[in-house]
């Protein structure tokens, strides 16, 4: 068995596999052994990169080119992009508000105790500078954003653009490649 296998078990893991070879040892011991061979616990650290693609910038040249020839041209050019699930019940949310007294929710978000999954699809229009929010639940993400946009489309794009016979979808475009 390699170390680094060893390194990713927990010290119960540690400690059960060590009595299987034989040895009898307690977590505090093992505990002890392991900051002597300087190990600790750590978590990962978000530091590596596979580097930028070549045409990463011609590429977005061409999208920032595209997205002006539209929107002068008067045609819709859409963002579109999934957001974080979120559980749906009486559970804590970030953030605070100014109220008399705070509002009593559950002590844990537990999914089991969730009345569902709601996931918000976004359509914003870049020319009208105006966005949609559609909920769902399902997790077809291809289906999901058809039906995202088309309730777009029939809302406000067909009254917005019923002259015009194209439509720019960007997705998961975020703010560091606009101009």
């Amino acid at each position: 068995m390699g170390a680094l296998k060893w390194t990713r078990k927990t010290l119960r893991a540690l400690q059960r596999a060590l009595q299987r070879r034989g040895f009898k040892v307690g977590l505090a011991t093992i505990r002890r052994l392991l900051h002597k061979l300087r190990y600790a616990l750590r978590v990962n650290r978000k530091r590596l990169t596979r580097g930028q693609h070549p045409e990463r910038d011609r590429q977005m040249r061409y999208l920032v080119r595209l997205r002006r020839r539209f929107l002068k041209a008067g045609q819709p050019v859409i963002s579109v992009d999934t957001k974080k699930r979120e559980l749906i019940g009486n559970f804590k949310n970030a953030g605070r508000t100014w109220r008399r007294e705070a509002i009593a929710v559950l002590e844990y978000d537990y999914p089991s105790q969730a009345g569902g999954v709601a996931i918000p699809y976004g359509v914003y229009d870049l020319g009208a500078i105006e966005g949609l929010v559609v909920i769902g639940a399902s997790h077809q993400t291809p289906g999901f954003a058809c039906a995202a946009i088309g309730l777009w489309w029939l809302k406000a794009g067909r009254f917005k653009y019923a002259a015009q016979n194209e439509l720019l979808i960007e997705a998961d475009c975020g703010n560091p490649n606009r101009q």
